[in-house]
């Protein structure tokens, strides 16, 4: 085989290659979008299209039942507070005819999108729902697996939001104790 076609054939697959890792790179991130009057919340980070289930990534809310401390030093269902927050994201989104998109490229042990999840209409500026359940102390970033809320969760904390206003564990720690 000549030098020529070699270099060919070498170029050739190498831009077979790069198409491929291209191609996959892009088609990995997929797309769910509903209305937002078609969707149920089931606590404080998880979302029901119908049979899909959303885990809302890169966030950790406190476990429905999880009792948490107020800024009086009172008991509180924080996982309740954290769900009644998602779902007013929620009702916001559906009284104004706004959709909800959530972008994700996997799933969980349990077949649940693990998905970032926004609300919006095509053309408009979309709000990002797990930015703002960490920004409000009703979610902290689930640092076990992201770091991308992390500022959210400083500026939650020494503002003093949501759960910030008292004392809490991390849901991670509740679970450990309690199941």
């Amino acid at each position: 085989m000549s030098l020529m076609k070699k270099l060919s054939l070498i170029l050739f697959s190498a831009l077979i290659f790069f198409f491929t890792l291209y191609n996959s790179a892009f088609s990995e991130t997929k797309i769910i979008t509903y209305n937002a009057s078609e969707i149920i919340v089931t606590d404080g980070d998880s979302l029901r299209f119908g049979e899909e289930r959303i885990r809302l990534f890169g966030i950790d809310a406190p476990e429905l039942n999880q009792m948490c401390k107020d800024e009086f030093n009172e008991n509180y269902f924080c996982g309740e507070e954290a769900k009644k927050r998602l779902n007013r994201w929620i009702l916001f989104a559906s009284h104004s005819k706004k959709k909800i998109y959530c972008y994700y490229s996997e799933r969980d042990k349990y077949n649940r999108i693990l998905g970032e999840c926004f609300l919006g209409n095509p053309g408009e500026t979309k709000i990002n729902i797990n930015f703002f359940m960490v920004l409000e102390g009703y979610a902290v970033a689930y640092l076990k697996y992201s770091d991308k809320y992390s500022e959210e969760q400083k500026t939650a904390k020494a503002l003093k939001l949501g759960l910030w206003q008292g004392d809490f564990d991390t849901p991670e720690e509740w679970r450990k104790k309690n199941r």
